[in-house]
């Protein structure tokens, strides 16, 4: 039986109580006043009542479970909201706009507003720093897209093409990535890739107790003496892993990463405005760090980013604006 029959895609009522069954999972709670008194909270079961509409007697609103997620004020039915979140959870290198306004029967403009969403609820922040005593964390940055404030002073140069060949990191968009081995990674877009900025990035988001495994990026040279073990190997001379006793020194682990996503970026999604760069950063590390190498399949995974819904209130207007 095909995933996509399940009840909840097709049918709203289930779509709701999928929905609450999530995100109401620790006891119903009132988004307008913050009353967690069940017995103060009813379910609306009149015939003319919306579908999964509550009343909190506390304050006396009503709302649903849309309400303070990234599904308010969508006038897209919650079923079809499901299966969008199943397809962008299901593919490694995402799913275009165009793809999920054919699939879903909804126009492009809601297709592509949709997906932003979901982007949203896949961002995490706060977290601890990676790894620990005994862990390896490789790091590494990568240039993708050109950059608007960029592009046009220097393609007016002479010698332009050249020149971008010769340093893609000049008019393209920098992101640092940082792997900790057979666990997450966490990606960021950076204005510019410098010993400050990376290195701010590396010590705010590793435990000193971890090795660091790079290039031999000067980029790393400074920050890496705050580490437990700060190792590196030699690309300019075709060195890309070393054996030393029982280590094996490589960063080919973030590569791979960056691979997935820039196959995606460039063979899905095409185009990325950098003020949206983020948010596919979010989408790409999402799945990463929910892969089936840790036992996460699909169902899970989709059913996994409904606890990121909660309080990512998305715009239409946030989206667009410059």
């Amino acid at each position: 039986m095909s995933v996509l029959t399940a009840p909840h895609f097709h049918d709203e009522s289930a779509a709701y109580a999928f929905v609450e069954a999530r995100v109401w999972a620790n006891g119903i709670s009132c988004p307008h006043c913050g009353n967690v008194d069940a017995a103060k909270i009813g379910k609306l079961t009149g015939k003319s009542t919306r579908i999964g509409v509550h009343k909190c007697y506390a304050c006396r609103k009503p709302f649903t479970v849309k309400v303070g997620t990234i599904f308010e004020s969508s006038h897209i039915a919650l079923h079809l909201w499901l299966q969008a979140i199943f397809l962008m959870a299901s593919s490694k290198k995402g799913i275009s706009s165009n793809q999920l306004h054919r699939t879903l029967g909804i126009t492009l403009k809601s297709a592509w507003f949709m997906s932003h969403r979901i982007r949203e609820a896949m961002r995490v922040g706060g977290l601890g720093p990676m790894g620990g005593a005994g862990s390896v964390v490789e790091a590494d940055e990568t240039y993708y897209g050109p950059k608007k404030d960029q592009t046009r002073a220097v393609e007016s140069r002479p010698g332009y093409r050249s020149y971008a060949q010769r340093k893609p990191g000049f008019v393209k968009r920098p992101i640092v990535s940082l792997v900790e081995r057979g666990g997450q990674v966490r990606s960021f877009h950076v204005e510019q890739a410098t010993k400050v900025n990376v290195a701010a990035i590396v010590s705010a988001n590793v435990s000193a107790e971890a090795k660091l495994y790079t290039d031999q990026s000067h980029l790393y040279t400074e920050v890496g003496k705050s580490f437990a073990d700060h190792q590196t190997t030699n690309h300019s001379k075709d060195e890309y892993v070393r054996f030393e006793g029982d280590a094996v020194i490589h960063s080919n682990t973030v590569e791979n990463y960056f691979s997935v996503f820039k196959r995606g970026m460039k063979g899905t999604y095409q185009h990325c405005d950098e003020k949206h760069l983020h948010r596919y950063l979010a989408e790409f590390d999402f799945r990463y760090n929910s892969r089936v190498a840790l036992g996460i399949g699909d169902v899970s995974r989709a059913a996994s980013l409904l606890d990121g819904v909660v309080g990512k209130r998305l715009t239409y207007e946030t989206t667009r604006a410059r």
